[in-house]
């Protein structure tokens, strides 16, 4: 049992080799697509909604609000709920959150690829959605933890190597792009007046700053993500391409 549990653990944290230069180009076209064409973004604009819904929730438990659930739609829109101060510092931050989690998930899902942790970066993966779980008062929202979920644990325990860095690196490149997109798409809403109360309407009542402001807040810390998740996943292929 012993060697068991170590092998499972060498398994966790152990390095996996290099890969390919042109899987990591080829995994950002891929990403790059997906967050493109409408068609596929519809549905893959759920794993984007569950990192923005997550980063709702986080924050709201770490600056000491009490959560009380979580909602994930059919059209891909979402809702956390949370108790406290309905203004301050813990609602801020938890309103802040939500639309620039996605690309900051990207960003660590990056440092652990730089790193060749690929299985690490999937297990990470299945713990934080069955946590999340936990939280989901929807039917809708359970299935689509699990089918996400079940996805990953399959990829992660039997499929090869190179399947396994497939989509890890095409899962980040995802969460990278597509961390972008919903900040444009909240702004268009916002200019037809037909999300009077997103995040960053909110975020203007509770610190009367603008809502424009916090969108910008939103494009910046997305693009910087985007480039900083770029820099990190780019060292894995421009050491083979010059080689």
């Amino acid at each position: 049992m012993i060697d068991g549990v170590t092998d499972l653990w060498d398994k966790l944290l152990g390095a996996q080799p290099d890969p390919p230069g042109l899987l990591v180009l080829l995994t950002a076209l891929a990403g790059l697509l997906a967050v493109a064409f409408r068609p596929v973004w519809r549905i893959a604009r759920n794993a984007v909604t569950i990192a923005h819904e997550g980063g709702h929730a986080l924050i709201a438990l770490l600056t000491g609000r009490r959560l009380r659930g979580i909602r994930l739609e059919f059209d891909t829109s979402g809702l956390t709920l949370s108790a406290g101060r309905p203004t301050g510092p813990g609602m801020m931050f938890t309103l802040l959150a939500g639309y620039i989690a996605p690309s900051l998930v990207g960003v660590l899902g990056a440092w652990l690829l730089g790193g060749n942790r690929i299985t690490l970066l999937l297990w990470l993966t299945v713990v934080l959605l069955l946590l999340m779980l936990i939280n989901i008062r929807n039917l809708f929202g359970v299935l689509s933890l699990l089918v996400t979920g079940a996805i990953v644990v399959v990829v992660s325990w039997y499929a090869s190597a190179q399947v396994q860095a497939v989509f890890a690196y095409a899962g980040v490149w995802f969460l990278l792009f597509g961390g972008v997109r919903p900040v444009f798409e909240l702004q268009s809403l916002r200019s037809r007046g037909r999300m009077p109360e997103s995040d960053a309407d909110q975020l203007a009542h509770v610190t009367h700053v603008p809502a424009l402001f916090w969108v910008t807040v939103f494009l910046v810390v997305d693009i910087a993500a985007l480039v900083v998740g770029a820099f990190l996943l780019a060292g894995q292929w421009l050491p083979s391409a010059t080689t």
